[in-house]
């Protein structure tokens, strides 16, 4: 893994709020990388006052684990990282209980520009538990830590730690009873949208270094980057070694591409999408790679940003969904 590098500064900015159940857990915040004399602000996403305060111009709306009568899917979140408060959320269809059946696996990564968002906000947890409904798997949809207050490659971390947590399990013997008797670890799946996507990526590489077999992983409207500076990498992510760093520009590093262990992968763009271009880079760069497996687009006209979000009842919405259970069965 890519190794933090912290540096030494005068000064701390506050963490974010945990929901309630986890608040027990929050992290203490990490050194900022600005001085106190310093106001920084990076639209769409966040704004550092000189007090070291961060503000973020998405609010989180956090809804606890449940049962869903509608899908009659439950969640319950684990804690798999203590001192560092990483935690995930867990979805299982309550049919697999009752026919004591294996299920695909789904380890999912939320977007929101390594900075926004989190696994227990209502936008994704409805997302992941429509998908497992409708794919008929078990998810583990991780909560790692945010930059600013942790910058990259904290995220990056808190995944590897969470797919070996969940490596613990395919023995039968890991400290969870959902993973040990319902996910299928011959059926493992990586997903991602945005920001999350980039860290599906690596952590499929990651899967493969370490000889960890996943089937496929899907990245929807992934974030990369490309040779043009980017302010909000810059700042979230100090030692970055420059446009060519492969945690931007994963493309920058062809020769790890043959290291994915996975048979497929599918990577989603979208019309109207500032990221689209990258997307299709990302696509003809593994195609003309060593890997081995199959990759395929899918592309969506008319559609903007990790569309199915902002819109899931929309016929294209409808289509993604129907296409990544596909995809998984």
């Amino acid at each position: 893994m890519y190794t933090a590098k912290w540096p030494t500064l005068p000064y701390w900015i506050s963490s974010i709020n945990f929901p309630r159940h986890l608040r027990k857990l929050q992290p203490k915040p990490q050194p900022c990388f600005i001085m106190a004399s310093n106001e920084t602000d990076i639209p769409p996403f966040f704004r550092i006052y000189k007090d070291g305060k961060v503000e973020r111009y998405f609010k989180i709306d956090f809804v606890p684990p449940s049962h869903d009568p509608t899908t009659d899917v439950q969640s319950k979140d684990v804690v798999f990282s203590p001192e560092n408060a990483v935690s995930a959320r867990l979805f299982l269809p309550k049919s697999a209980t009752a026919h004591n059946q294996k299920l695909p696996l789904l380890i999912y990564i939320h977007g929101g520009g390594f900075t926004l968002d989190s696994a227990f906000s209502s936008q994704y947890h409805s997302y992941v538990n429509t998908l497992v409904a409708e794919a008929k798997a078990i998810a583990v949809s991780i909560e790692y830590r945010l930059a600013p207050e942790h910058a990259l490659p904290a995220c990056y971390e808190d995944c590897w730690e969470a797919i070996n947590w969940v490596k613990l399990h395919a023995t039968g013997q890991g400290p969870d009873p959902w993973l040990n008797d319902y996910a299928d670890f011959d059926r493992i799946f990586i997903a991602g949208d945005s920001a999350g996507a980039n860290i599906a990526h690596h952590m499929a590489i990651q899967t493969g270094i370490n000889g960890i077999k996943i089937l496929g992983i899907i990245l929807v409207h992934p974030f990369f980057a490309d040779d043009e500076a980017s302010q909000l990498l810059d700042f979230i992510c100090r030692d970055l070694t420059g446009i060519y760093d492969p945690r931007r520009n994963p493309v920058e590093e062809m020769d790890m591409m043959a290291k994915m262990e996975c048979n497929k992968v599918l990577v989603c763009t979208s019309e109207k999408d500032g990221l689209r271009g990258r997307g299709w880079h990302y696509y003809e760069t593994v195609k003309k790679s060593n890997w081995k497996g199959e990759i395929e687009l899918l592309d969506f006209e008319e559609e903007g940003h990790v569309f199915h979000l902002l819109n899931p009842t929309s016929e294209n919405a409808a289509l993604l969904m129907k296409k990544i259970v596909n995809f998984m069965n």
